[in-house]
């Protein structure tokens, strides 16, 4: 267990509401120092009010909201922490380096201008006008301006939407080496794959409520599914209806398989087809388990609509 001591940001019994609508029923969230969470969930499910909490953007109706152990609207809190919106409302005309250097100017002790932009990858961008980049050049801007007052907790907001692989994968390093400086990440997204790779843990939210929490390895174990894909004859409904199958799809010559029991299915398939080819197995992925945790939720809407 982490001491208290390392506890960077918490929601105790957070309770949120606009009108009729709970937008957050008592939540409970825990950040600890050097951590990269990753909150996800569907539309609705209440990450941005949470985050709205912890920034102190609004108040909570009930239950508390801390920052370092402080009210998150106290000064002392805010200066310690960096923020990447979804959307960022920033002067057109200023070139690159004059946005990092009057946003450096807030804080006590910033990182130099260089170092701030070698680890968002913007070097090259500092004599351009914000203006004048394209929307991938500008969250990584974005991200560069969230780092450069060397915050203790940073909040990401959906960075990588509309950048390239290249400007993603570069996001990806620098955030793991915030973490290795000792600084904590909340990140909400919805790549799934991008929460696999980079979380340590995982805050899974639907409905105002926290439905699961853990490791990426935690929450995979809850969902006991494997895929398997191979090229094979077989007919995918004849397959789909074996007991131990979950789910059987062609795509083009291969087979794709869920199952709970992939030994056994394997066995079957080696039997049925001699011819069997490019086999591969894989067990489930957080993909599968945000599928998995979020079907009530999402067929709540569904049928609200």
């Amino acid at each position: 267990m982490n001491p208290t001591s390392d506890v960077v940001a918490r929601l105790s019994g957070a309770v949120k509401r606009y009108g009729q609508l709970t937008a957050l029923g008592g939540v409970d969230l825990v950040l600890h120092r050097g951590e990269l969470l990753a909150v996800l969930g569907p539309n609705g499910a209440g990450k941005s009010t949470s985050i709205s909490l912890l920034l102190g953007l609004i108040r909570p109706d009930g239950g508390r909201a801390e920052l370092f152990g402080r009210d998150p609207q106290e000064i002392e809190a805010r200066r310690r922490i960096g923020v990447m919106l979804q959307s960022a409302m920033l002067p057109m005309t200023l070139r690159v380096g004059e946005l990092l250097r009057l946003t450096a100017s807030y804080y006590p002790n910033p990182r130099p201008l260089e170092e701030s932009a070698a680890l968002a990858g913007v070097s090259d961008l500092l004599r351009r006008p914000y203006g004048k980049l394209s929307g991938g050049q500008q969250r990584s801007v974005q991200f560069a301006l969230a780092l450069c007052g060397r915050p203790e907790l940073v909040f990401l907001d959906e960075p990588t939407v509309g950048m390239d692989i290249d400007a993603r994968r570069k996001l990806w390093d620098a955030m793991r080496a915030l973490v290795t400086e000792g600084c904590s990440v909340v990140l909400t997204t919805h790549y799934l794959e991008e929460a696999e790779a980079l979380a340590q843990r995982v805050v899974v939210m639907g409905r105002g409520r926290v439905l699961s929490e853990g490791t990426v390895d935690a929450l995979r174990a809850q969902v006991p599914l494997t895929r398997i894909r191979c090229v094979s004859d077989l007919d995918a409904a004849t397959v789909a209806s074996w007991p131990q199958v979950a789910s059987a799809e062609r795509d083009g010559a291969r087979l794709r398989i869920g199952t709970n029991d992939a030994e056994n299915v394997l066995r079957c398939l080696l039997y049925a087809d001699a011819s069997l080819r490019e086999l591969e197995v894989q067990r489930a992925g957080l993909a599968d388990v945000f599928t998995e945790l979020t079907r009530d939720e999402r067929t709540l809407e569904q049928e609200a609509a």
